[in-house]
């Protein structure tokens, strides 16, 4: 039996990585995809392998000439892709996996495979995104400025989802995303 491929996204600061923390934990059988990025870790809280693969912007455009992503865009400046031989070696495994991706890899998936389960999350407001990104400390206040205007966008695209899911607190966002993933092993068993 092939596993369920979830994609969860939404604008920068709103909390997917910490929503995914929670919820994994609490999860058997489902594998987090990490991306691979041409952009820089953050000081104090990226780790290599862990939260993305940091290549360059070289070897990124050589894995696009090769096939290897399901997806990739630039996101705020920087490359961004979902490598394609995990997914599928997953998938064919009989293993679910999660994709935190952005809003524009989240189109291109869905597209290519409508079988993909969409989650968004939400802010419980903008003032509440603003204080979160400022709060994360990671980026300039220029590329802080740039996430936020990129954020109104995103926010617009959340009716096309699957599901929403409203962040106000992490661990009842979690247990919500606990309980979609439930739902679709109890379809198919």
């Amino acid at each position: 039996m092939r596993g369920t491929l979830f994609i969860f996204s939404g604008p920068a600061g709103v909390g997917k990585g910490t929503v995914l923390k929670l919820a994994l934990g609490r999860l058997s059988n489902i594998k987090y995809s990490v991306s691979c990025t041409t952009r820089s870790p953050r000081p104090n809280s990226d780790k290599e392998g862990e939260s993305y693969y940091f290549i360059s912007e070289d070897e990124f455009r050589s894995m696009i000439k090769a096939g290897a992503f399901l997806e990739y865009a630039r996101v705020h400046g920087h490359l961004y892709g979902t490598r394609r031989d995990f997914v599928e070696k997953t998938l064919e495994a009989g293993t679910d996996i999660v994709l935190e991706i952005d809003v524009q890899g989240a189109f291109i998936v869905k597209k290519n495979m409508p079988e993909a389960v969409s989650i968004f999350v939400k802010p419980p407001s903008m003032e509440e995104l603003n204080r979160r990104l400022r709060g994360r400390n990671s980026e300039s206040d220029e590329e802080q400025a740039l996430r936020i205007r990129n954020a109104a966008g995103e926010l617009d695209c959340a009716d096309s989802y699957d599901y929403i899911i409203v962040n106000d607190v992490a661990e009842r966002a979690a247990e919500e995303f606990i309980k979609i993933v439930k739902s679709y092993r109890e379809e198919t068993i």
